[in-house]
């Protein structure tokens, strides 16, 4: 069984899909997001997919501070994925609620809806850190 889990995991590794789910940004963090997966920086290099479903999605890159409308939406998004799924926080929004922290309306960062594997903070992230903060998430799959 260990050689299956070994199969499955360098998969995994060598090719993750990914979902993107705007949670109520800006708009800046989606731009950075989506210039990552541009040819000028090429997300791609490392196997990631952007994927139009979370049915057959590995990664949740979210931005964003968690809005009272998005909270049930972003669980259901969350909750469609298969195991073992990954959520990654993209920006100061996502991460703590950023400037929108306090508004009736914001209930904080993505960890206050889902759990958070890894935390991308800035104003907005650059692609750099994403493409660092993703490659560093596939990294530490091969330690498990």
């Amino acid at each position: 069984m260990a050689l299956i889990e070994k199969i499955v995991t360098w998969a995994r590794i060598k090719s993750p899909w990914i979902i993107h789910f705007n949670s109520g940004a800006c708009n800046g963090c989606d731009i950075e997001i989506l210039a990552s997966l541009t040819p000028r920086f090429d997300l791609e290099r490392f196997g990631v997919l952007l994927k139009g479903t979370p049915r057959h999605a590995d990664v949740l890159i979210c931005s964003g501070p968690v809005t009272r409308q998005t909270k049930d939406r972003l669980i259901r998004i969350y909750e469609q994925m298969p195991e073992p799924k990954f959520v990654v926080a993209v920006g100061t929004c996502a991460c703590s609620g950023g400037v929108f922290d306090g508004c009736y309306n914001i209930l904080g960062g993505i960890n206050s809806a889902i759990p958070v594997s890894a935390y991308i903070p800035g104003c907005a992230a650059s692609p750099e850190a994403i493409i660092d903060g993703v490659v560093k998430l596939l990294g530490s799959l091969k330690g498990k």
